[in-house]
């Protein structure tokens, strides 16, 4: 659903009042697991819109944030110890370890490079043959298909200096852990539209259908998110918790089959631990045993401590969804996205920096 010019608001108004109809008579929690969502639920005041009684929570829908401290920590460690040149998507730079950050290590001498792609580390590593590479493998289904893309081309072309971190996480089971939770009582989910692209959207029928939760798979545009909210009130006034794609224009039933088989022939699940949700089964991805000369962990046997959080963070919480940025003691203070105190301040999805950037215009 689009609008233009003046009818935005207008349209925007009438959706709100359609909601508040269908909204049942009771607080109504939704969960959106998109960083990109919160962005355009904060920067148009969407929740200002809907019925007090309806609640927008964010939840862990930026891969950068819910990568544990740990795996920071180990990279950094490793960048010291070894002759390695360390090839990481921009925003990974800042987020804090207890050792510090990869940008404070750059400045100190070590090789770190920001690459664009994995496509991009792998050309480096082809460059210079005598020197190992190293890619950060961070994201959720979105990415993780350009990584295994950059494997099997690694594999065939016989790049030996080429290895990455995998620190892929998978949506549908962190959806589950959330709604297993017992301090959580979330209604439905907003579901990501990027990683819905590739996953489809039969991937989530199991919340409805195990679990009672309302699906809607969204768009990115204001009255996008506001009709998806409209469809999960009306699932929840109906009784009938299901499934429904907002966005059809890009995500069908059964996602992107090229981009899946890939991941099939490249990676395995595996546990994966999640910043603040901690260790979920099945919710990782990690390089089958044919490409394991590819894994640094096998290369190195290289295993990441558990998740560690800077003192005065509460990102965990933040991504579990129950407590705001607002919430914290440290939020805007001591935590800015010049001096982000913890990873959710760092990204440009992470929630702490979504509710800093656009404070005052949905204050």
């Amino acid at each position: 659903m689009t609008a233009s010019g003046t009818s935005l608001k207008t349209v925007a108004a009438e959706m709100a009042r359609r909601i508040d109809r269908a909204a049942p008579d009771r607080p109504i929690q939704i969960m959106e697991v998109c960083g990109t969502h919160t962005m355009a639920i904060r920067r148009h005041g969407l929740q200002s819109l809907l019925p007090k009684r309806v609640s927008l929570i964010s939840g862990p829908g930026c891969p950068v944030c819910v990568t544990p401290g740990g795996y920071i920590d180990a990279v950094i460690d490793l960048g010291r110890h070894q002759d390695i040149v360390i090839c990481t998507f921009g925003d990974m730079l800042r987020v804090p370890g207890r050792s510090g950050t990869l940008e404070a290590e750059r400045a100190s001498g070590r090789e770190i490079r920001v690459v664009t792609s994995p496509m991009d580390a792998l050309k480096r590593a082809q460059a210079r043959p005598g020197q190992r590479h190293l890619f950060l493998g961070i994201g959720f289904e979105t990415t993780a298909p350009g990584v295994a893309a950059a494997i099997l081309e690694a594999k065939q072309r016989g790049v030996a200096n080429f290895q990455i971190a995998s620190a892929h996480k998978t949506m549908p089971n962190a959806l589950a852990s959330l709604v297993e939770a017992p301090d959580l009582q979330l209604d439905g989910f907003i579901c990501p539209g990027h990683v819905s692209a590739i996953i489809g959207e039969l991937a989530y029928t199991f919340l409805a259908r195990e679990h009672g939760r309302a699906c809607v798979i969204a768009g990115f545009e204001p009255l996008d998110v506001l009709e998806s909210v409209l469809w999960i009130c009306s699932q929840l006034r109906e009784g009938r918790p299901r499934v429904q794609n907002q966005y059809r224009r890009l995500v069908r039933p059964e996602g992107n089959r090229r981009a899946l088989a890939v991941l099939e022939q490249v990676f395995e699940p595996e546990d994966s631990i999640w910043r603040g949700l901690g260790e979920i089964p099945g919710s990782g991805l990690k390089l089958r045993t044919r490409f394991a000369a590819h894994d640094i962990k096998t290369v190195f046997d290289w295993n990441p401590p558990p998740e560690s959080e800077p003192r005065g963070c509460i990102c965990g919480d933040i991504l579990r969804g129950t407590a705001q940025p607002d919430q914290c003691p440290s939020f805007a203070i001591k935590c800015t996205p010049e001096q982000p105190l913890g990873a959710c301040m760092v990204s440009s999805e992470g929630t702490c920096q979504v509710y800093y950037r656009y404070r005052t215009e949905t204050s």
